[in-house]
C-alpha cells in the first residue's frame, strides 16, 4: 500500500495539512549495480524508500521495504546520510516534510521484479549509468554517500 495505514488515519484528522514525516532510503547493491524501482506515482527511478511504522527501527523498514517492493532480500550495512527533503506536494494534495535516513544495503538473495502497487518496474543499474535512467539529483546524492567507502554518515549542514 503506498499510504501506510497510520498516515491514512492521520490525515482523517489533519487532512492536507504539512505533515513532519519519517523516511528511509535503501540503496542496495549487487557488485556494481544498484537496485532501482520506477515509481508508479509519478514514474521517477529512485532506490527503495519508504516510511518506517510506528515504533520500527529505520534499518529494519529499509530492509522490508526492500523485501516488500522488489522481493529481493538485503543486508543493512550502514547509515549513510540524513537530510530533509521538502515541502513535497503529493498528487492529492497532501503536504510533507521527510527526514530521510539513506542506508547502505547489499544485495543477499532473490531476482527483483514488482512485488507490489508502489512501482511499475524494477531493475538493477549501473552506477554510471543512473543519470540516464533519469535518477534525480537529490537520489544521487543518496547513492553517492551510500557508494563511497566512507565510514561516518553524512550529514547535511
Amino acid at each position: 500500500m503506498p499510504i501506510p495505514d497510520f498516515i491514512v488515519e492521520l490525515r482523517e484528522l489533519v487532512g492536507h495539512r504539512h505533515l513532519w514525516l519519517p523516511g528511509v532510503t535503501a540503496v542496495v547493491r549487487r557488485d556494481d549495480q544498484i537496485l532501482l524501482v520506477q515509481r508508479a506515482d509519478n514514474g521517477a527511478w529512485t532506490p527503495v524508500t519508504g516510511i518506517p511504522e510506528p515504533g520500527e527501527e529505520p534499518a529494519a523498514a529499509a530492509a522490508r521495504e526492500v523485501l516488500e517492493e522488489t522481493g529481493v532480500t538485503a543486508r543493512v550495512d550502514r547509515l549513510a546520510s540524513s537530510w530533509v527533503s521538502g515541502p513535497i506536494t503529493h498528487a492529492n494534495g497532501d503536504i510533507a516534510t521527510y527526514l530521510d535516513v539513506t542506508f547502505a544495503c547489499t544485495w543477499v538473495s532473490g531476482e527483483p521484479y514488482v512485488a507490489d502497487d508502489e512501482s511499475r518496474a524494477v531493475a538493477w543499474v549501473r552506477r554510471d549509468d543512473l543519470p540516464a535512467q533519469g535518477v534525480g539529483e537529490e537520489f544521487l546524492r543518496r547513492v553517492d554517500a551510500a557508494v563511497s567507502d566512507e565510514q561516518a554518515a553524512r550529514f547535511v549542514r
